[in-house]
């Protein structure tokens, strides 16, 4: 009788396998390139999720075209969060409510058609008009209209002092009229403005981008950028250990040691993986029961034993790629706000659905050690572990009454509120827990009207601590870019906020 493989060597077996149709993908994509022969080597990209949407920009597909540098906005944001030139050169306020653009000069979209005032106003209304909207317009109503040739004038319901850095959003990204389709479709396929065109997808397997030569800003180093989606961790991996991607997505942290270091690159981001607990019907709709939960966790655990280390473990809902937020929580008032928690009650035999997905290689990991904690804590617990397009809807629906979830904290605005809005606000579009309190949206819509400064980052925080205080989220560690780059490739984005990635001095070095 054959002796069984074992669970190690399937996984290498596997990953191998994955990494040899990675290898036969990218050569593939170059050999049939007719801009594979011109100057510039192309690039090859492993990424970790598919698209969820088609690629539209309306989605979180859009920070895809944004790291593809292919679809742009009209503003872009520096280290530190301030608004600078993109497609708009310059802009002043109004008026509380309206903002004025003006449009960079010169600039034509992949379709060959030149951006004008009209189509950049026409972009920004059909993100504004989407069902649902884009997160980062969460709480926000916005218009926007040609002001003569060459400038938008963009106008909110209510004063918004961020209405810049909402504009950085890839999800606001301005595409050509030939994108927008009958029945709200958008298609970016040739529609961007970027120093490369997206001229191919096949589906959730690959993306194909060229050149363009068009462009309004520096010519691309690379004559194109070809991209796999490899939702397998180890594969992504052995695609970097075997020279067959030049760039590769989230790199497990079970995979790390088998790379060369000098390969690995590693920063803070202002990314924070939660357990969310369903606070409106089901066990956790009792705040003592969501207390137990959160005094069964041992974050220190799963740092060290899922992690091995490289996270940090989380005091809030953001972590040190937000310094801020540190010094923030030594006000007396924050601890104050954290003093009202419930007290935990008796949790002998609740039962409760924990749910997670797998194309965060270590979250099903977490989901293992939350699992035993919470047992541990008298919890009976139910996995349930998919990928992520598969288990997203559920999710939302409040199908479980726990979710892990890696959450970006900062990632369409540079600030955190609109986070903050879409996930714990009542009319939040991310709103996991199904969590609705008027305190809690008092506190964020006070954070919102506040401009950029000493005193918004106060009110941020006082939010935060009224949402801890909830035990609706419960943050777990804050995790860290871990990302890989072969020898052969320089200039590549290390972003924090995973919106820059390829940039158009991204090249193979000869």
């Amino acid at each position: 009788m054959p002796r069984r493989r074992s669970k190690k060597l399937l996984s290498v077996l596997c990953a191998t396998a994955l990494a040899a149709s990675l290898s036969g993908c990218f050569s593939a994509s170059n050999a049939s390139d007719p801009a594979a022969t011109g100057a510039g080597e192309r690039i090859r990209v492993a990424m970790l999720q598919p698209p969820r949407s088609g690629l539209t920009p309306l989605s979180d597909d859009a920070f895809k075209l944004s790291r593809w540098k292919t679809a742009e906005t009209l503003v872009v944001l520096d280290g530190l969060g301030d608004a600078q030139p993109s497609l708009s050169t310059a802009w002043k306020q109004l008026d509380g409510k309206n903002w004025r653009f003006e449009l960079r000069e010169g600039v034509t979209f992949h379709d060959g058609t030149p951006l004008t005032a009209e189509q950049a106003a026409a972009s920004l209304t059909a993100a504004a008009q989407a069902s649902p909207k884009p997160r980062i317009l969460d709480g926000v109503e916005l218009t926007a209209r040609a002001d003569g040739a060459n400038a938008v004038v963009v106008s909110t319901e209510a004063e918004d002092p961020l209405v810049p850095q909402r504009l950085s959003s890839p999800q606001l990204s301005i595409l050509a009229a030939s994108a927008y389709k009958p029945g709200g479709v958008v298609n970016p396929v040739n529609a961007g403005t970027g120093p490369y065109a997206l001229t191919a997808v096949d589906g959730t397997s690959s993306a194909t981008l060229n050149r363009f030569d068009g462009y309004w800003g520096e010519k691309a180093a690379s004559s194109g950028v070809d991209v796999q989606f490899v939702p397998d961790g180890t594969a992504r991996a052995a695609a970097l250990r075997t020279g067959d991607a030049d760039i590769v997505e989230a790199i497990p942290v079970g995979q790390v040691a088998q790379i060369d270091p000098e390969l690995v690159h590693e920063v803070p981001m202002p990314r924070t993986n939660t357990l969310y607990l369903h606070s409106k019907t089901g066990p956790f709709a009792d705040p003592a029961v969501r207390a137990a939960a959160r005094e069964a966790i041992d974050r220190a655990a799963i740092v060290e034993r899922v992690y091995e280390g490289r996270a940090n473990e989380a005091e809030g809902l953001l972590g040190p790629a937000l310094p801020w937020a540190a010094d923030e929580r030594k006000d007396p008032s924050y601890a104050e706000t954290l003093a009202g928690r419930s007290k935990a009650a008796p949790v002998n035999g609740v039962r409760i659905s924990l749910g997670t997905f797998t194309d965060r290689a270590e979250l099903p990991e977490v989901a293992v050690q939350l699992e035993q904690q919470l047992e541990a804590a008298g919890f009976i617990v139910e996995q349930d572990v998919r990928e992520y397009r598969h288990i997203e809807s559920d999710a939302l629906a409040g199908k479980f009454d726990a979710f892990i979830l890696s959450r970006a904290t900062v990632l369409d605005s540079g600030d955190p509120v609109a986070y903050m809005f879409s996930d714990f606000s009542c009319k939040g579009s991310f709103n996991i827990p199904q969590f609705c309190d008027s305190t809690v949206d008092a506190a964020l819509a006070k954070a919102a009207a506040i401009p950029a400064g000493p005193e918004r980052r106060a009110a941020i925080a006082a939010a935060e601590a009224l949402i801890l205080a909830r035990d609706v989220a419960i943050p777990l560690l804050h995790e860290r870019v871990i990302q890989g780059e072969s020898a052969r490739v320089h200039g590549v984005e290390r972003d924090p906020r995973e919106r820059a990635l390829i940039t158009g001095s991204t090249g193979i070095s000869r």
